[in-house]
């Protein structure tokens, strides 16, 4: 399969699409998503970003980055948030592609730690993620891993 993986401050055309397919799986209203994506396009500020993979005009996967996705611990930022695949995308590494480029992204910005907030186990540490650390986050705990290899 191929796919594309897009910065969406580069392709700010694709910002109202984005915003609808966030919103298709976890439930945050649209105009949060919306306007987290206009402060990338309008500021000269790191955080927030957003990604997603495209399988031809389709979006296959996204995540961004935002200063806490949640969770008690402002210290813990930035926040890889969002991280999804739609079903008929999942096993083929498109989650660990798109990682890689959010932290590269980040690393180019010169923010060399990520953290992000989950309830799976397993997942992350294939991509080079650590446990950190659980944190109190709103549906009750959850799990912290770090990545310090940025760039």
């Amino acid at each position: 399969m191929d796919y594309e993986i897009v910065l969406l401050r580069r392709r700010p055309e694709l910002v109202p699409e984005a915003a609808k397919w966030f919103v298709h799986t976890f439930g945050v209203p649209e105009g949060e998503y919306l306007k987290s994506m206009k402060e990338m396009l309008e500021g000269n500020n790191t955080v927030p970003q957003w990604y997603v993979a495209l399988d031809g005009d389709t979006i296959a996967a996204g995540m961004g980055v935002i200063e806490n996705d949640f969770h008690d611990r402002p210290d813990l930022a930035p926040n890889v948030c969002a991280v999804y695949t739609d079903e008929p995308y999942r096993g083929r590494g498109i989650a660990g592609a798109l990682l890689k480029t959010v932290c590269e992204d980040m690393g180019a910005m010169g923010i060399d730690t990520l953290y992000l907030v989950t309830d799976h186990t397993g997942l992350y540490e294939r991509y080079g993620w650590e446990f950190y650390c659980m944190v109190q986050g709103g549906d009750g705990p959850a799990r912290v891993y770090v990545n310090h290899k940025n760039g």
